[in-house]
């Protein structure tokens, strides 16, 4: 009897290497459930991006250092009486020579009066205005005289001001350089290509009033990557609930006899 071998065998109880499902039936069903939950989130969030949110490719750099020529940004659909002062906006012209959406910052809105340059700043309402994403930059190298802006109207410039073609080199047209808020198709929120993150917030503009709030481009991504996990989390536990189950039934195997 020393000199023979036994094999003591656990009971398989539905893992190791069976055919069926693997893992508890508990955890099956949250796996299903987690997965399923998941393909919610994911493809919802981005459902949700796409109703809220328009691509644009800006053609040109007249908003740098902002936004570069050529980077792709996400815009947040929006009606003209949404725009606040400090707002980057895409918006359509006709009287600016193109059909083609145009990018550029909004510095005043209707019953603003603005100008430059006052110390090198622009001046809106009488307030120098300090443009922290200038990167200190000039305000403008060029004068503005004061301009009323009508009601619904915007005033609007590039942050590259040097070269931009915005509303200081329209001065002259019937409207003085302004356009009117139903113009207004969206307010960028981010640059998602190359990746430079949310847009920084204005706050040069403060003191004349409230600024615009983000859009919800941080909770859609939240959710997306929340229904990501979920997915392969869930879709995981079927091949660890399997590995898990092969190595308890390699320990309950093994020798009986001599060692």
């Amino acid at each position: 009897m020393g000199g023979e071998s036994a094999t003591r065998t656990a009971p398989r109880t539905g893992g190791g290497t069976g055919k069926g499902p693997v893992g508890s039936r508990t955890g099956q069903r949250l796996s299903g459930l987690a997965v399923a939950l998941g393909l919610v989130l994911f493809l919802g969030g981005f459902g949700w991006g796409a109703v809220v949110y328009r691509p644009y490719t800006v053609p040109t750099g007249s908003m740098t250092p902002t936004i570069d020529a050529g980077d792709r940004v996400l815009a947040q659909r929006v009606d003209g009486d949404e725009v606040h002062r400090g707002d980057v906006v895409v918006f359509t012209d006709k009287t600016w020579v193109t059909n083609a959406p145009v990018v550029k910052r909004v510095v005043a809105v209707g019953g603003d009066t603005v100008s430059c340059c006052t110390n090198g700043k622009l001046v809106v309402n009488g307030k120098q205005i300090a443009e922290d994403y200038l990167k200190g930059g000039p305000a403008e190298i060029k004068t503005i005289p004061a301009v009323k802006v009508p009601k619904g109207r915007l005033f609007l410039l590039g942050d590259e001001r040097q070269g931009s073609l915005d509303s200081s080199a329209h001065l002259t047209d019937v409207a003085a350089g302004t356009v009117a808020s139903s113009a207004v198709s969206a307010r960028v929120d981010a640059v998602v290509w190359p990746m430079k993150g949310m847009l920084e917030r204005p706050t040069g503009f403060e003191p004349l009033g409230s600024l615009s709030h983000p859009g919800p481009l941080s909770t859609i991504i939240a959710v997306i990557v929340a229904g990501g996990v979920l997915v392969l989390g869930g879709g995981a536990y079927g091949p660890i609930a399997k590995l898990a189950a092969g190595r308890r039934a390699r320990t309950r195997t093994e020798p009986a006899g001599a060692r």
